[in-house]
């Protein structure tokens, strides 16, 4: 290039004007910031807002929501939905610890509940054998392996109808959580129903929490179970609740329900004057021989999609901000990239070890290398705090 063209082409260029414009969202949040004014402000009562916004205000649990609200955030689009309920999540919890329970299956089988996706009820054709109850000292000895793997709660559980008629075994387990407790570990348990003065029981020696899953919707259950009413589960969690033992409760996607049970699940859920302490979400793993594997086998039965369940967690975290959100029963049929959508969308515990009640379950060893890679940790025994009492607040 000669001298004579780069003369001209400076000629040019100084002609041409840059015109840089301050970005105005950028002066805005910058503003903002220099105030120290929060982004996002809490709806004034006089300014309709979305659910999904309302949630997001909210600096504690309510008891209030109704189907509609839930429904709205459940609906909302799936990027905005995770990424607020992952937001909002890191509000009441450390996003970097993560609850590692392990289950113990300390009497198997024999059950005379009918529920269909069960192994262990009698009246399902499954080759399991009923059990007698574990000795205390199988017991520790399962929950040393446990703590040595980095759980901080151990979970019991034993296949009856109700705890509450059975006295020796009631007498046999308050030992074995005593034992659990002993080891600096958090205790669970899941027996079936029971009254308030046998969770009395369970409370004095220590209990952490007990576990009572609703299973699915009002709407759905008749459809899973028939010899105990939805209501029976409801008022075993108000049994725990009163003798000052926290709830698990929780429930199973993929036994054939809809959108609206997942809604329905939900409400009952969120609508408790208590929220969970924790809530295990379960993905129904068929297992032959039970009628809902039957049934799902059927070429026009409802199929569970990942995007339900992952809009069941965030919808869950939305509402629930101070609730443990546990993948349980069925990781082992995710992904990994299926199991981080489901962090991210607001889980924080699992079941870890060799396997659950009667499924197969994701090893310790393999925990720990997820775990590893995401850059989380295990949570800390009694690390979780819940609130005196849920704010109530009107519907907007």
């Amino acid at each position: 290039m000669n001298r004579q063209s780069v003369m001209a082409g400076r000629r040019l260029f100084s002609k041409v004007r840059v015109v840089r414009k301050p970005s105005t969202l950028a002066n805005e949040l910058g503003s903002l910031y220099e105030h120290n004014q929060p982004i996002f402000e809490p709806p004034s009562p006089e300014k309709k807002v979305s659910a999904l916004d309302y949630a997001f205000s909210l600096k504690s649990p309510v008891s209030t929501w109704t189907k509609e609200q839930l429904r709205e955030i459940y609906n909302t689009p799936l990027m905005e939905l995770v990424h607020r309920a992952q937001i909002y999540h890191r509000n009441f919890h450390n996003p970097s610890e993560v609850q590692i329970c392990n289950l113990v299956n300390i009497k198997s089988g024999g059950c005379t509940e009918d529920c269909k996706y069960c192994s262990q009820s009698v009246n399902n054709d499954t080759d399991l054998k009923a059990e007698k109850l574990m000795t205390v000292d199988e017991v520790v000895e399962q929950a040393k392996i446990a703590k040595s793997n980095g759980a901080t709660r151990v979970c019991l559980g034993a296949a009856y109808r109700t705890v509450s008629t059975r006295k020796r075994a009631l007498e046999r387990i308050t030992t074995m959580v005593k034992e659990v407790n002993k080891l600096g570990l958090e205790s669970c348990v899941t027996l079936g129903m029971i009254e308030e003065e046998h969770a009395r029981k369970l409370k004095d020696a220590g209990l952490t929490a007990y576990n009572h899953n609703i299973d699915t919707s009002r709407e759905h259950y008749p459809n899973i179970i028939t010899t105990r009413t939805y209501d029976d589960r409801l008022k075993t969690i108000d049994n725990v609740q009163k003798a000052g033992i926290s709830a698990c409760t929780g429930g199973i996607l993929g036994l054939g329900e809809t959108v609206e049970d997942h809604i329905g699940f939900l409400y009952t859920l969120c609508t408790m004057k208590q929220h969970p302490e924790s809530l295990p979400i379960n993905r129904l793993v068929p297992i032959k021989g039970t009628p809902i594997a039957d049934e799902l086998a059927r070429d026009n039965s409802k199929k569970l999609k990942f995007e339900s369940m992952l809009r069941t967690i965030a919808t869950a975290r939305m509402v629930m901000p101070t609730s443990i959100i546990r993948l349980a029963a069925g990781r082992y049929t995710m992904k990994e990239t299926e199991q981080f959508l489901c962090f991210m969308a607001g889980c924080n515990a699992i079941f870890s070890g060799k396997k659950m009640l009667t499924t197969m379950c994701n090893g310790f060893d393999e925990d720990k290398e997820l775990l590893a890679k995401w850059g989380m940790k295990p949570m800390q025994s009694f690390a979780s705090k819940r609130p005196s009492s849920i704010v109530e607040t009107c519907h907007i």
